[in-house]
């Protein structure tokens, strides 16, 4: 799921093709303060929530397909643009850095679903504290989205170099991009499994 092409994804490379390394390093830690919002709000048993009120988690599902779906035609309209496309966006400051990047990971469908719907599923009620399996499950998302994303940043300005002098190489990553986020939208509207209490 980490190396799916999505809102967090986009935003790093676009901020480290625009500002350089350090900015989307700087990205990246507001990225993993909302990782940590997520897995907070997982494990003190938010899910239970979504347990009790089908409705309600079925809302939350579909609309993060839908923002899937809108983002996978954002990648293979006519006229799109590949997220390694350079494109001239504003020397934003640190703070502000942090601060998107943390808003991005928030407002992300992707990490909502998975700590909300998708990380409940594998906790066992006979294997321990509730509370301590989230955790752990949680921190192991973490570390491997922490360190995926990493490697994207050190390698964005590189593999956007790589790409813009190559255009059909650019736009085939486009139709990949937008095919497996279609895929991944179709999957998640149509999934039939319901969050148990964490």
């Amino acid at each position: 799921m980490v190396l799916t092409p999505g809102p967090n994804m986009m935003y790093l490379v676009s901020r480290t093709v625009a500002q350089g390394r350090r900015a989307g390093m700087v990205s990246l830690a507001g990225v993993a303060a909302g990782f940590g919002v997520y897995l907070v709000a997982a494990t003190v048993g938010i899910t239970a929530v979504f347990a009790v009120v089908p409705g309600l988690y079925t809302a939350v599902k579909l609309a993060g397909a839908a923002y899937l779906l809108w983002l996978a035609w954002q990648a293979i309209r006519p006229g799109g643009i590949s997220v390694f496309a350079p494109a001239e966006l504003p020397h934003d400051p640190t703070r502000r850095l942090f601060t998107m990047g943390l808003v991005t990971n928030l407002l992300n469908p992707k990490i909502a679903i998975m700590y909300m719907a998708l990380i409940p599923q594998f906790v066992d009620p006979s294997m321990g504290a509730l509370w301590l399996q989230s955790l752990s499950l949680g921190a192991v998302q973490i570390t491997v989205a922490l360190t995926v994303n990493a490697l994207i940043v050190l390698g964005a300005a590189g593999l956007a170099a790589f790409l813009t002098a190559r255009p059909l190489w650019l736009r085939t990553q486009r139709y990949l991009m937008g095919t497996a986020l279609g895929a991944i939208a179709v999957l998640v509207a149509t999934d039939r499994t319901r969050p148990v209490p964490a």
